[in-house]
């Protein structure tokens, strides 16, 4: 399982790039669960922290359903040398909008790096905004070709995922996930508390921000003793 750990500024990055975070993944909390940082911020951090391995992920924002906008969007991205692109598929209502919005989001993709990873991030609170529900979003990132399908929660109001879906709820997208042939990833203002949770789960990423800041709150900066805690709880977890 893999941590990826998100940053909004080069000096959050550079914390979390050399505690050994196995992602690191700009996005701008300002603008939203998956708000998108300017491609001047994301250059600097991905040009000045390259190297030693670190791994860079790039959140294209919340996005609304015009496929054309997310798709240059996403084209300009993957120019910008990240492993993942995460697309929000926020303005997604069912199977056929998210589908045609992946579409757009991996053939961009696809005309800039064979290499980069396409990932659909829907939202465990979907029914809170009259989003995608889960299987829908599982369907449309197997069948847009997207490498990756995560869950995340939009609307952060101290919710988690764990308020948004039951256990069953997640392990059954987690299940359908893997079904597919898709790598899984889980967010949604999970902490520390979850961990356990979470690796019985079995996903192949977990996203994170508010649990490593000051406070544990996501407007708050990251702190290197926060990445530290997370580490530590998850080496004490049987495998």
């Amino acid at each position: 399982m893999k941590c990826l750990i998100s940053p909004t500024n080069f000096e959050e990055a550079r914390v979390v790039a050399e505690a050994g975070c196995d992602i690191v993944d700009i996005k701008n909390v300002d603008e939203g669960s998956l708000g998108a940082q300017p491609p001047w911020v994301t250059n600097k951090i991905v040009t000045e922290l390259a190297g030693d391995g670190v791994v860079f992920s790039v959140a294209l924002g919340d996005l609304p359903n015009k496929p054309g906008t997310i798709g240059l969007a996403a084209f300009g991205a993957a120019k910008l040398g990240v492993d993942y692109i995460k697309a929000g598929i926020y303005g997604a209502t069912n199977y056929d909008e998210a589908l045609a919005m992946m579409t757009s989001v991996v053939k961009s993709i696809r005309m800039a790096s064979d290499d980069t990873i396409a990932v659909a991030s829907g939202y465990a609170d979907y029914k809170r905004f009259g989003g995608v529900g889960c299987a829908d979003l599982v369907a449309a990132a197997k069948d847009s070709g997207a490498d990756v399908v995560m869950l995340d929660t939009a609307i952060k109001d101290g919710q988690t995922l764990f308020d948004a879906l039951t256990f069953d709820e997640i392990k059954t997208f987690v299940d359908a996930g893997h079904a597919a042939g898709l790598q899984v990833a889980l967010a949604g203002s999970i902490g520390v508390a979850h961990m356990d949770a979470i690796c019985e789960l079995k996903p192949d990423i977990i996203g994170i921000r508010g649990a490593v800041c000051v406070d544990l709150d996501r407007t708050n900066p990251i702190t290197i003793e926060g990445i530290q805690a997370l580490k530590k709880r998850l080496a004490e977890i049987p495998a």
